[in-house]
């Protein structure tokens, strides 16, 4: 489909776009591509904050980079002190004017980003950076340049907003919450209060996150998971606030320019989201997802901080990649479990995802969901399938695109999502991670996977209606945890698992053939064992599974893990394999261990008694090593590299969407981006390509008369 965005500056024929290709700077090792100018400049600890908030002043300001200057020399003194020159970090000009001091409207300060804390990183106030913002006062100017009135000081981690104020008795400076929408600002946003909302750049969604929730923790002293909820209340408040606002451009959550820094400003901020965070308890008061108790309990100053720091933003108009990534880097950092739960590192979700491809008439369920990563991936997916149908994938969606795309993920997390966990916690997390992605709170049940159909807990009930065992599911994606230190022993658990991987296996001593004990029966077993039956038992006959295990069950020679093994090949086809590399869950969730990430299909009943007597036929089965995740083990990312040791680069397009005179049309700019050291992508298109030749095994459950017994 052809399409229906204008583009800017096409009609290149292959040999200009070629050429235009050719001037696009390769860079080397310590180098990173400009932003502003392009070409290849030093990376260093300055210039990645320069060129983070370079990005943001066009993704989310939209304001263009030709409308911007790095190092550009700004007269200042006067009042008695010697006139100089001193260097703007990034110079704003009026649209369309050229370079002068004349034309500058606003201007930004950067500095290297501070050695941060491991555990808490205390966020400076104004007063604490006078000193600082001094050199961002001269640069403004007193009465020279009247229109330069817009100043920013960061250092990546602190954000300070002048505001100059001209008047005939003096110039004064004041501290803002963010800059005003001014004619530099090609885009132009949904209104919201005074101010216009703007669609996150992914990498400042995560600072801003990791922002709010290192002020809660740090300057109000909160442990970390209290400041992650305190966080999440005002973000739920947030998107609440975002549907009911929509159209009306009466928002309630917002922060005045100069409320932040008054008393009575603090104090308005908190009447309205302490009000509109009660009409959220009684929105959701079903769903259970709030209690009665829960409240905001931060300082007026913390709560007025969040508010500032969340308002700008059109989240429901955000891309859902980067909201996804945003929540679980937080979440992942703030809820890690003690029971063997290990978040799955994002790379390996998106393949998993990706490999099983769920279609938006499939029913995909995570049985240990934790913060939800497989089903935020899940809506992702979905989204970029859309757009890939309709063209525009890697471009900005309109606004049109916006609002029916948020439509269809409503309505498929709403239909077809489905989570579930033992921990309250997590349950509550991975619903507000669903909502902040989908407009929804989909269906994410509080309950005992193993135990379930039975269990106690109160998701268990709604969950039978829903997504009974090898009924509903299509699709199951899930993380099980795992480990021998946290066995399960519950004979009423064990009891639905004692026909399948339940029992007792020791070798016969002269053929080595496994042979049950029908005397003994195990008293515990662990958990990803048991997981793996209750996985298959799950999904409908053709249904498909991906499933993170630990390399032992597969590997190990023991009875118990070989039976393990041949109950998985007679209940399922084997679509895949792929061995991870250790520094896949060191790096993200800070556990030394092998996995394999193992693709199933649920055999028909017809297919599994072809299987016990020997009539079935052998199949290829896709099996990957991946030696290479794009990080060591220290969290540090890997690129790839030339024979020589230069850093292999490619050529990319930053494309944003705006408004010029009414019209919406795309923003392109061509840059070069290092090439992460990462196998899994092209696993992925690996696989797709051995689909191509080699059709999925068994009875395809879509096809007309396909088996579909449980």
């Amino acid at each position: 489909m052809d399409l229906d965005i204008p583009l800017l500056d096409t009609g290149k024929d292959d040999a200009a776009q070629q050429a235009e290709d050719s001037q696009v700077t390769a860079l080397k090792e310590g180098e990173v591509d400009d932003f502003i100018d392009g070409g290849a400049i030093k990376e260093t600890a300055k210039e990645k904050v320069r060129q983070r908030v370079a990005r943001a002043l066009f993704h989310e300001h939209g304001i263009a980079p030709s409308d911007m200057a790095r190092d550009f020399p700004v007269t200042v003194g006067g009042d008695g002190s010697r006139m100089r020159k001193k260097k703007a970090d990034i110079a704003v000009f009026k649209r369309g004017a050229k370079h002068t001091e004349d034309n500058l409207r606003r201007v930004v300060v950067c500095k290297p980003e501070p050695k941060q804390s491991k555990h808490v990183v205390k966020l400076r106030e104004p007063e604490q950076a006078e000193k600082d913002l001094q050199e961002l006062k001269d640069l403004l100017g007193h009465d020279a340049r009247p229109e330069c009135v817009d100043g920013l000081w960061t250092d990546g981690v602190n954000f300070f907003f002048l505001k100059k104020n001209v008047a005939p008795f003096g110039t004064t400076y004041e501290h803002r919450s963010g800059w005003d929408v001014t004619p530099e600002s090609v885009g132009s946003r949904t209104v919201a209060s005074h101010q216009r909302l703007r669609r996150a750049e992914p990498e400042m969604l995560k600072v801003t996150f990791r922002r709010c929730h290192n002020y809660i923790h740090g300057n109000e002293g909160m442990p970390k998971d209290a400041a992650f909820w305190q966080f999440l209340y005002l973000l739920f408040a947030k998107m609440y606030d975002e549907r009911k606002s929509r159209g009306t451009g009466k928002a309630r959550f917002y922060a005045g320019m100069t409320e932040l820094f008054s008393d009575r400003g603090r104090t308005a901020i908190r009447k309205r989201i302490e009000d509109l965070f009660e009409e959220v308890k009684s929105e959701y008061i079903k769903d259970k997802l709030f209690k009665p108790t829960d409240e905001i309990t931060l300082s007026d100053k913390a709560l007025a901080f969040i508010v500032s720091e969340l308002a700008p933003y059109d989240l429901g108009g955000t891309d859902v990649d980067a909201k996804g990534i945003a929540y679980q880097e937080l979440a992942g950092t703030n809820l890690r479990g003690d029971r063997g739960q290990y978040f799955t590192p994002r790379s390996a979700v998106k393949l998993m995802v990706e490999m099983l491809d769920p279609q938006e008439d499939e029913t995909v369920l995570d049985p240990t969901c934790g913060t939800g990563g497989f089903l935020a991936e899940t809506l992702n997916h979905l989204h970029h399938k859309w757009q890939k149908e309709e063209g525009t994938f890697g471009f900005p969606d309109s606004p049109e695109q916006q609002e029916r795309y948020r439509d269809k993920l409503r309505s498929y997390a709403e239909k077809h999502l489905f989570g579930a966990d033992f921990d309250p916690f997590l349950v509550r997390a991975t619903t507000m991670n669903v909502m902040t992605l989908a407009d929804t709170t989909g269906n994410v049940f509080h309950m005992d996977s193993l135990a379930f159909p039975r269990g106690h807990l109160t998701g268990t009930a709604p969950a039978n209606e829903r997504i009974p065992l090898g009924k509903a599911v299509d699709v199951l994606l899930t993380n099980p945890p795992f480990g021998a230190d946290i066995p399960v022993s519950d004979e009423v658990v064990l009891r639905q698992y004692r026909g399948g991987v339940a029992r007792t296996w020791t070798r016969d001593r002269e053929t080595g053939e496994l042979v049950e004990n029908f005397n003994s029966q195990p008293m515990s077993m662990a958990p990803e064992q048991l997981f793996i039956q209750r996985a298959i038992e799950w999904v409908k006959p053709g249904g498909r599974i991906g499933i993170v295990l630990p390399n032992g069950i597969l590997s190990n020679p023991g009875p118990s893990d070989e039976a393990t093994r041949r109950y998985i090949l007679e209940h399922c086809w084997v679509l895949a394999s792929i061995e991870l590399p250790v520094e896949a869950f060191i790096a993200d969730a800070d556990v030394n261990i092998l996995t394999t990430l193992l693709f199933l299909k649920r055999k028909t009943d017809i297919e599994v008694r072809n299987y016990r007597s020997g009539s079935e036929q052998p199949y290829p089965v896709f099996m990957a090593v991946a030696e290479k995740v794009g990080v060591d083990r220290r969290g540090n990312v890997l690129f790839k590299r030339h024979p020589d040791g230069e850093i292999v680069t490619e050529i990319v397009a930053e494309r944003e969407g705006i408004r010029i005179n009414g019209d919406w049309e795309i923003k392109e700019f061509k840059r070069t981006k290092q090439v992460i050291d990462n196998d899994l992508p092209e696993i992925a298109n690996r696989y797709r390509e051995f689909r191509e030749k080699y059709p999925v095994p068994g009875v395809d459950p879509r096809s007309a008369g396909a088996e579909v017994q449980a």
